[in-house]
C-alpha cells in the first residue's frame, strides 16, 4: 500500500478542535481508512505449489481411502 502523508498546518487564531476536525476531514476525503477497513480481512491467494501439493495429498488420500474399503477395513458411507 502506497503511503499518504496528510499534513495540517495551524493558522495563527485557531484552536486544536477545529484543527483536529480539519485533519479528520482530510482524512475521510483521502479514502485511507476505507481502503484499510476493506482490505482488513482479505487474504492472499494460495500459491500454485502449495494449491498443487494439497490437491496431491487429497488425491493419494483418496486412494487410501479406496483401498482400504476394498479390504473391508474400513465401512462405506
Amino acid at each position: 500500500m502506497a503511503k499518504t502523508v496528510i499534513e495540517i498546518k495551524k493558522n495563527s487564531n485557531e484552536n486544536n478542535s477545529s484543527i483536529l476536525r480539519r485533519f479528520s476531514r482530510r482524512i475521510q476525503e483521502s479514502g485511507i481508512i476505507r481502503k484499510v477497513k476493506g482490505s482488513r480481512y482479505n487474504l492472499r491467494k494460495e500459491s500454485k505449489l502449495k494449491m498443487k501439493k494439497s490437491a496431491l495429498k487429497k488425491m493419494d488420500r483418496r486412494k487410501e481411502i479406496e483401498k482400504l474399503k476394498k479390504l473391508g477395513k474400513m465401512v462405506a458411507k
